[in-house]
C-alpha cells in the first residue's frame, strides 16, 4: 500500500490510502440468529475468511472474547486457506507474558509472510477479565499494557539480549529467535474511548480504533488521540471507525431490511446478548466508555448525518461496533466516505448476516469506496 503521512491534515483525503477491514467468526452467529452447532466450524470459517479475500478487503479481525475460541489459532487457520489478506489478531494483554506474545505473533507473520498484525484491546469489564483470573482495575489495566506494548515494540525489532524491569513485568537478557516477517515492525491497532486509552493508544499504536459514531462525536475523538500522541512525541495514529453496514439495492429496500434486523435483534439472539451485557457489567450499565458513547448518540436520536443508524446499538446495550450505516449501495459507501473526509483512513465494517454481507459489501461496496478514493487521488482503483 501506498506510504502514509502520519500527521496528514484531517480534510486531506485525497493524499490517504484507505485501507477496508472485515470481521470474521467461527460459525454463523451474530445478533440475529444464535449460531447453532460447535463453537468452531472450520469449513465455514475458511469460507468466510475466503469472501473477504475474493471482495477486496484488506485485512479481517478476529476478535476476542473470554469465552471465544483462541485467535492466534483461528488466524492460522485462515492462513493456511489464503494468500493475500492481511489478519488483524484481537489480543487482551495481561494473559502471557509480553515475550511470549511477540513470539507467536512473529512466528504467525513469518509462515504467512508478512500478513500478521495485532488489535491491541486493554478490557473493558471487570466481570469479563475476572473470567480469565484479571483481577486488576480499569487503569491499572492501562498501565499494564502501556508496558506491555512497550517490551512487544522492543521484542519485535532487538537483535541483541535484553532486560526489562518494571510495574506489572521483569525479565533479564531475553533474546528471541524469531522476529516479524522481512524485518518489519508489526502494525499495532488500539481500541478504546477514556483518557487512559487515548494516553496509552497514543504513545503506541498505528491505528486507533473506534466505534461508529456520529461525524461530529467521531471527530471530536480522532483530536484526542492526535492530541495523545502529540504530547507522547509521535506522529498521528491512522484512524479506523466500525460500522455495521445494512445496504441494499435502494435506501427504501435497504430500510424496510433494517427494520427487519432490528426486529430479528429484538426478538432473537439479541435479547441474550443485551442480558449478557448487562451480567458482565454487575447489572448496570456498561463500564467502558466506547459502549457508553454510543448510548449516549442513540439517545439522542435515531438517525444521525447521512445513513448512521442507532437502535442495533440500544437493543443490545451497545456491547461492541453495534451502529449501523443503513441505505443503498451507493449511500453507504458515501456514508464511508463522510468520514473518510474528517480523517478517518481505515473502517471496518461487518454485517448482521454476516457470510452473505461480506459478500455483498465486496460486490457492491468495496468499489464505489475504492473508486472515489481513487477519483481524489488521481488514480486508478486498484
Amino acid at each position: 500500500m501506498t506510504t502514509i503521512t502520519p500527521d496528514a491534515p484531517a480534510t486531506d483525503s485525497a493524499q490517504r490510502e484507505v485501507e477496508i477491514l472485515g470481521m470474521i467468526g467461527t460459525r454463523d452467529a451474530s445478533e440475529t440468529r444464535g449460531g447453532d452447532g460447535p463453537a468452531v466450524d472450520a469449513d465455514y470459517t475458511r469460507r468466510f475468511a475466503k469472501a473477504h479475500e475474493d471482495g477486496g478487503f484488506d485485512r479481517i479481525l478476529i476478535g476476542y472474547g473470554s469465552s471465544w475460541p483462541e485467535g492466534t489459532q483461528v488466524a492460522a487457520h485462515v492462513a493456511a486457506h489464503t494468500e493475500r489478506l492481511g489478519l488483524l489478531v484481537a489480543h487482551r494483554p495481561g494473559f502471557v507474558a509480553p515475550t511470549l506474545a511477540a513470539r507467536t505473533f512473529a512466528t504467525m507473520d513469518q509462515f504467512s509472510q508478512g500478513r500478521v498484525a495485532v488489535h491491541i484491546i486493554t478490557g473493558g469489564s471487570d466481570v469479563e477479565q475476572r473470567r480469565d483470573g484479571d483481577y486488576v482495575d480499569h487503569d491499572g489495566r492501562y498501565d499494564r499494557t502501556d508496558e506491555y506494548l512497550t517490551v512487544l515494540r522492543r521484542a519485535w525489532s532487538s537483535t541483541e539480549p535484553f532486560s526489562y524491569g518494571g510495574t506489572y513485568y521483569r525479565f533479564e537478557e531475553y533474546a528471541s529467535g524469531v522476529l516479524p516477517y522481512a524485518d518489519r515492525h508489526l502494525p499495532l491497532f488500539f481500541g478504546g474511548s477514556s483518557t487512559a486509552a487515548y494516553r496509552v493508544g497514543g504513545r503506541h499504536c498505528d491505528t486507533f480504533m473506534l466505534w461508529g459514531e456520529p461525524l461530529a462525536e467521531t471527530a471530536e475523538q480522532i483530536a484526542s488521540v492526535r492530541a495523545a500522541a502529540a504530547d507522547a512525541g509521535r506522529p498521528a495514529p491512522r484512524i479506523s471507525v466500525s460500522f455495521r453496514p445494512i445496504t441494499a439495492d435502494t435506501d427504501d429496500l435497504a430500510w424496510e431490511r433494517a427494520h427487519g434486523i432490528l426486529d430479528q435483534i429484538n426478538a432473537g439472539a439479541g435479547r441474550y446478548i443485551a442480558e449478557m451485557v448487562k451480567k458482565m457489567n454487575g447489572g448496570s450499565g456498561p463500564q467502558n466508555e466506547g459502549s457508553r458513547r454510543l448510548l449516549a448518540a442513540a439517545a439522542k436520536g435515531d438517525l444521525h448525518d447521512r445513513a448512521l443508524w442507532t437502535p442495533t446499538a440500544t437493543a443490545v446495550g451497545a456491547g461492541g461496533n453495534t451502529t449501523a450505516l443503513v441505505g443503498s449501495h451507493e449511500t453507504v459507501a458515501q456514508a464511508i466516505l463522510d468520514y473518510i473526509e474528517i480523517g478517518v483512513d481505515t473502517v471496518l465494517i461487518r454485517g448482521y448476516d454476516p457470510l452473505d454481507d461480506a459478500t455483498s459489501y465486496g460486490k457492491h461496496v468495496l468499489p464505489l469506496v475504492r473508486q472515489e478514493v481513487a477519483h481524489r487521488r488521481g488514480g486508478a482503483t486498484r
